[in-house]
């Protein structure tokens, strides 16, 4: 009897209409102050949850007004935890007879995206190696233990101290990419070991924030390479990207820089000074800013560590400098390796695209080999990790063939092309973007 007044009681819950709403409607709540998106056809009212989403309020706001879904899918672990707090902000449905895509995108693409999808969780491609990331968390460690060996058994002179500031700026390299594994919750089945590994990984290791990272990072993910979603293509007029900007720049007679040189001043302003000057301010004015005590708290033993460890050889100012020598180091490698895969690409205003597509047009690879893997931390497999945020890097060689497929069926372009080309078209890239503006300039 029990049982039968529980099903009754659920039948009437089912019966209790909810509203439906038309795509013309949903896409009027876009702003910042008014935000509703769409996930699996439900309607959800995001306005005053967004500021408390973990992942920051922007990047579930850039998603406001369309279908969410495929970027929810990706971002997120474990889907039965996160659906607990999407319960009262469900305020409707779509309508019937409404498409399940916003702006006429690809319906079929996204079907066919899912089954991929799905056939990679059968695969268990989602599954990870914790052997593979304790090792790579051991040849870091092994490499700041060799520099201070170096310095320790040969002295600070010139050579050991410039081998030792090598060794240095590769652990710090290696260890950003594998912070960058843990904020994506790509290593543990919880995504609350993630959350406090990523702050170990990128606090003590590299003496940076976990949130910072996080709320910057993932923007670029949902909207790669969209003008004003997308922080990275935010050069702040130092550089002109794509095609539209330029000629915008251009028609506007917009001329902060010499943007026709800026394929030159590139290397002038561009890989020395991203890490050292720019991120380590935006870095420590955003924990300050934003309170951000824990993340504070993590990168201050970082820099603890570092010049406990160091100032008996340099002594403060010579470690201050030391310090910001490998930060030069690496600064290097983070911008070459991460610009390979998407300045070269499509970049513009928010174009409306499925995930699938969005993704593939932003986002390029590059060949696969040992050194390669290593080197830009599998993110030579941009396209993939773009598709699938939380899969584990050691199995993204493993969905390539099925993404490559789905391409070909759709006629979408996979752009993979060798290591140093990929360097190489960095430059040929702000080259071209930089004579556009200066075309519209002279003539427009």
């Amino acid at each position: 009897m029990g049982k039968g007044g529980n099903q009754g009681e659920g039948a009437t819950e089912r019966e209790a209409p909810m509203p439906a709403f038309r795509w013309e409607e949903i896409q009027k709540h876009n702003l910042r102050t008014d935000q509703w998106l769409v996930i699996d056809r439900k309607v959800y009212n995001i306005t005053e949850w967004s500021h408390r989403h973990p992942g920051g309020h922007r990047v579930i706001g850039h998603y406001a007004g369309e279908d969410a879904t495929d970027v929810f899918l990706a971002f997120h672990r474990n889907l039965d935890f996160v659906r607990k707090f999407m319960k009262p902000l469900l305020i409707g449905e779509l309508a019937p007879e409404e498409p399940s895509q916003d702006h006429s995108k690809n319906s079929q693409i996204t079907e066919d995206f899912r089954a991929l999808r799905k056939t990679a969780e059968d695969m268990n491609l989602f599954k990870s190696s914790h052997l593979f990331f304790l090792l790579y968390l051991a040849h870091i460690i092994v490499m700041e233990s060799i520099a201070w060996f170096t310095i320790f058994y040969f002295g600070n002179g010139w050579i050991p101290t410039v081998i030792t500031a090598f060794v240095l700026a590769t652990s710090q390299a290696q260890a950003g990419w594998l912070q960058h594994d843990y904020g994506h919750l790509s290593v543990y089945k919880k995504s609350t070991w993630n959350h406090i590994a990523h702050k170990f990984m990128i606090g003590h290791l590299k003496g940076a924030s976990a949130n910072w990272w996080n709320h910057r990072h993932f923007q670029h993910h949902a909207k790669p390479n969209i003008f004003h979603k997308d922080p990275d293509v935010n050069m702040l007029h130092v550089f002109v990207l794509g095609k539209w900007q330029p000629i915008e720049y251009g028609k506007k007679k917009l001329k902060y820089l010499p943007y026709n040189h800026q394929h030159e001043y590139f290397f002038l302003i561009g890989p020395p000074l991203l890490i050292p000057l720019y991120f380590q301010y935006q870095i420590i004015m955003s924990m300050i800013v934003h309170r951000d005590w824990v993340d504070l708290a993590w990168a201050i033993s970082y820099y603890a560590r570092f010049f406990i460890t160091y100032i008996p050889f340099y002594g403060v100012l010579g470690a201050i400098i030391f310090l910001n020598f490998i930060r030069f180091l690496e600064s290097h490698w983070f911008v070459w390796v991460t610009q390979m895969n998407h300045i070269v690409m499509e970049i513009d205003q928010e174009p409306y695209r499925d995930w699938f597509s969005s993704q593939l047009v932003a986002t390029c690879n590059v060949e696969q080999s040992f050194f390669n893997d290593w080197f830009s931390g599998h993110l030579n497999f941009q396209i993939e990790h773009h598709l699938f945020p939380t899969m584990p890097r050691h199995n993204l060689h493993k969905v390539a063939p099925l993404v490559r497929s789905l391409c070909a069926k759709h006629g979408i372009e996979y752009q993979q092309k060798p290591l140093l080309q990929a360097l190489q078209d960095i430059i040929r890239s702000l080259r071209q973007s930089g004579q556009l503006w200066l075309d519209a300039y002279l003539h427009k």
